[in-house]
C-alpha cells in the first residue's frame, strides 16, 4: 500500500467512476516536490490521471478541501484558463482515510530550480516569462460569475481576513519561537490597502505550479495546486508571484526564487508592466502584498514544519525547511521598510 493511497481499497470506486472495466489494473506512485496535499499519478494500461488527497496528520479548519479544488478545476475548465480537467470527487473518508479527487493527467514541463531551466534560451526564458504572467492575467480577469463563481468566496474584506487568518495558523502551527515572523505580521495589521478588483485567486502561484508545454515552454499547459483558490483581491495573487520571482545578485530564502534569475526572464518590474498591460488596472499599493506573500508563505512552510516534528510528511523534499520561514521574514520585513 502506498502510504496515504490504500489503493486497494478504492479500486472498484475508482474503477466505477473512470470508466475502468479490470479495476485490479490501476497502479500509483506519489510524485514528490509538493508539501502539501498529497499527489499521485494514477494508471489503467495506457491511461494516467492526477489524483489528490489532504496531508497526512491533523489537518487545520477550512484547509485543504477538496471539493473546492474540484469545484474550481471544473469552472475553469469553460475559461481561457489552462487546468487539467477534473474526472471524480469522492468525499467518503471510509474509503482512504479522507476525501480525495482525480483529474484528467496532463503532459507537461515543471521547473522548481535553476538546473531545470538551464537549457532554455534568453528567448525562450523571455517567451516563458510572459506566458506566466498572462495566465495570471488571464485568471484574473475570467468572468467567475458567469463561470458559476460568484459564492465561491467572500471579496469584502479578503485581506483584512487573510492578514488574520494567517497569524491564526501561525499560532496553531508554532512548534518553536518566531521574533522576525511576528513582526512582519504585527507589521501588516492595521495597514491593509481597499481592494479595486475582486477575482478568482489561486492562492498560490509560482513557476513551480504550471505545467509547460514540453514542447514549447512558452506556452502554459496547465495551472495545478488549486487548494487556496478563492474569491478576492487579485493583487495577493500577483504580490505571491513576485515574491517568488527573484532577480540576479539578490538573496533568496528558497531556489525556487533563483529560477527567474536567469538569462531571459523578465525583471520583477516588466512583470508588473505586463500584467498592468495585460489586465488594463492601475496597481496601488503593491509592497504591502508583497511583503504580505512573504508572512503568509512563512506560516505555510511552518505549518509543514510542524508536521515534519510529528512524523506526518511523506516523501522526499524537506531538507532544511526550517530555515525558510525566518529567511523570509526577514525578506519581508526589508519589503515593509
Amino acid at each position: 500500500m502506498t502510504r496515504g493511497l490504500d489503493l486497494d481499497r478504492a479500486r472498484a470506486w475508482l474503477g466505477s467512476a473512470l470508466g475502468v472495466d479490470d479495476p485490479a489494473t490501476f497502479a500509483a506512485q506519489q510524485i514528490t516536490g509538493g508539501r502539501s496535499n498529497l499527489t499521485f499519478v494514477l494508471a489503467s494500461g495506457p491511461r494516467r490521471w492526477i489524483l489528490r488527497r489532504p496531508p497526512l496528520g491533523e489537518r487545520l479548519p477550512t484547509a485543504h478541501s477538496m471539493r473546492r479544488e474540484y469545484r474550481v478545476l471544473d469552472a475553469l475548465a469553460a475559461s481561457d484558463v489552462p487546468v487539467p480537467r477534473p474526472c471524480a470527487l469522492c468525499e467518503d473518508e471510509a474509503l482512504i482515510g479522507a476525501p480525495f479527487y482525480v483529474m484528467e493527467h496532463v503532459a507537461g514541463r515543471v521547473i522548481r530550480r535553476p538546473a531545470d531551466a538551464v537549457d532554455l534560451t534568453p528567448e525562450q526564458a523571455r517567451a516563458c516569462a510572459l506566458a506566466l504572467v498572462d495566465t495570471l492575467a488571464a485568471l484574473h480577469t475570467a468572468p467567475y460569475e458567469r463561470l458559476g463563481l460568484g459564492d465561491f468566496g467572500r471579496p469584502d474584506g479578503y485581506m483584512e481576513r487573510q492578514v488574520e487568518r494567517w497569524h491564526d495558523q501561525l499560532h496553531r502551527s508554532r512548534v518553536r519561537p518566531l521574533p522576525a515572523l511576528d513582526e512582519l505580521g504585527a507589521r501588516l495589521r492595521g495597514t491593509v490597502p481597499a481592494a479595486a478588483h475582486v477575482a478568482v485567486l489561486h492562492g498560490d502561484y509560482r513557476i513551480d505550479n504550471v505545467l509547460l508545454d514540453p514542447a514549447d515552454p512558452g506556452r502554459v499547459a496547465a495551472v495545478l495546486d488549486w487548494e487556496m483558490a478563492t474569491l478576492g483581491d487579485p493583487l495577493a495573487d500577483l504580490g505571491m508571484l513576485l515574491m517568488y520571482w527573484g532577480q540576479a545578485g539578490e538573496r533568496y530564502a528558497h531556489e525556487i526564487q533563483s529560477v527567474t534569475a536567469l538569462p531571459g526572464f523578465l525583471r520583477r518590474d516588466e512583470v508588473v508592466d505586463r500584467y498592468a498591460q495585460q489586465t488594463g488596472w492601475t496597481l496601488d499599493g503593491l509592497d504591502f502584498y508583497v511583503a504580505f506573500a512573504h508572512f503568509k508563505l512563512a506560516v505555510i512552510v511552518e505549518g509543514i514544519v510542524a508536521r515534519q516534528q510529528a512524523g506526518a510528511t511523506v516523501g522526499a523534499g524537506f531538507e532544511g525547511i526550517d530555515e525558510i520561514a525566518p529567511a523570509l521574514a526577514t525578506h519581508g520585513l526589508e519589503v515593509v521598510a
